[in-house]
């Protein structure tokens, strides 16, 4: 399979620039697998698909401030470190992307702030690269005064005070993503509320969100992508509620990808592409993803194809709101 394949057409104007103030209010397209049907609704009717034996799973990873601007040591010259996972014990060396990654070396130190620096230690395979950071005093306290919330890319304006909540989901606990798991950004306390009253069980797990989620794919051949690794873990109580589930609901594609790897590893490469047995996801939230995109062949993976497309091309039609601010479609 090549990956030119798995792509459609977005107008820019469908690009979601802002969240909406109220979560629950995103469009939700309900995409049933065994009728081929399309149906528009709104995410406030979620807990409505659920039944007695369910299982919602969760990634609660937290995003922290991973986005960093700072200058070139005796230099104005501007740089920015996006950092995307700790790669020491001390967590102070990073594997990070870095701009205008050219002209940095090997040795170089960037200024951040008063209480931050960062040294360039090495060079990945992709072009990111190893740099080992200065705080004074504890790291995620001075990341969370100098660093900025790491919106992407295709959100074109900088993040905002408001950010800092919006591109959060209300559940999150455990910090370490460089980008928010964004099919919780819809959940609000009543709406997981709600999700119980329908009779479904909660669980969670953690995928820290990295390069192997949103970095491009490498290879035009499905087949031969390898994608970056990612720490997650899979408790115990959420393999034991998995087991006595009817159907496990799984909340965005970074929770498919912590269920269907091996609960017993610490980190997980796992690419799902179309052919992938699924072994625990019944179900499956999303939000609308990015062509050519190894999220996009996750969802084609699930839903097939053909019906993903054009689920896709529907809410192209429609005017959905796409990608991490926008709307969201539930495939059942």
């Amino acid at each position: 399979m090549l990956i030119q394949e798995f792509d459609y057409h977005l107008p820019e104007d469908l690009i979601a620039q802002e969240p909406l103030s109220d979560r629950a209010a995103s469009r939700m397209l309900v995409v049933d697998r065994a009728s081929g049907t399309l149906q528009d609704g709104c995410f406030r009717d979620f807990p409505q698909l659920l039944h007695p034996g369910d299982c919602l799973v969760l990634n609660d990873s937290r995003v922290f401030p991973s986005r960093l601007y700072g200058h070139r040591e005796n230099s104005t010259g501007k740089v920015e470190i996006f950092l995307t996972k700790p790669s020491s014990p001390d967590r102070l060396t990073w594997e990070a992307l870095v701009r205008p990654g050219r002209k940095m070396r090997t040795g170089e130190r960037i200024v951040i702030s008063d209480e931050l620096s960062a040294e360039v230690l090495g060079r990945g395979e992709y072009g990111e690269r190893a740099v080992r950071l200065h705080p004074r005093g504890d790291l995620y306290e001075v990341l969370d005064r100098a660093g900025h919330v790491p919106l992407p890319p295709y959100i074109r304006r900088p993040d905002t005070p408001q950010d800092r909540e919006r591109y959060q989901t209300v559940f999150a606990r455990e910090r370490g993503s460089a980008a928010a798991p964004t099919a919780g950004l819809h959940f609000t306390p009543q709406i997981l509320e709600d999700c119980k009253k329908a009779g479904a069980e909660i669980a969670r797990v953690t995928l820290h969100v990295g390069l192997g989620t949103f970095q491009p794919l490498h290879s035009n051949v499905i087949e031969e992508v390898e994608l970056h690794h990612e720490t997650f873990s899979v408790p115990r109580q959420t393999v034991d509620a998995m087991d006595r589930a009817q159907r496990v609901v799984a909340i965005g594609t970074t929770s498919v990808r912590a269920i269907e790897s091996n609960p017993d590893q610490h980190e997980t490469n796992l690419f799902i592409y179309p052919g992938f047995h699924f072994r625990r996801t019944g179900a499956l939230l999303t939000n609308f993803h990015l062509p050519q995109s190894s999220l996009l062949v996750l969802v084609c993976a699930f839903a097939g194809k053909e019906l993903t497309l054009r689920a896709y091309e529907h809410a192209v039609r429609e005017r959905y709101r796409f990608f991490s601010y926008g709307d969201c479609m539930v495939i059942i």
